[in-house]
């Protein structure tokens, strides 16, 4: 992951979402934190990661279920597929329960 020039505020930021004990906890936090329209943003890159994981669909068809731009229906695929991050990774075989010893 590239460390960005914030670095302690990114640290620290992750340290409070790390500590989030309920979805609950995590949705009072985003409409604290974010925009309504922020939330929504993050809320449909999930829906794209979680479409594309599954594989079922073309860009095209999720750009047409979900209305969100095939410039960031590509934008995630590069994060999920190919960037270090690995954070929809992460997550996304969490919830089908692989990974769960990391």
């Amino acid at each position: 992951m590239t460390t960005p020039p914030s670095a302690p505020l990114v640290e620290d930021l992750a340290a409070v979402l790390a500590s989030l004990r309920s979805p609950a906890e995590a949705r009072a936090l985003l409409c604290d934190l974010c925009t309504p329209a922020e939330v929504r943003t993050l809320a449909e890159r999930w829906q794209v990661a979680r479409l594309l994981d599954q594989g079922r669909m073309t860009y095209r068809e999720i750009h047409d279920a979900t209305g969100v731009s095939t410039t960031t229906i590509v934008r995630v695929a590069r994060f999920l597929r190919e960037e270090s991050n690995q954070g929809y990774r992460l997550l996304l075989d969490r919830l089908k329960g692989e990974g769960d010893g990391d």
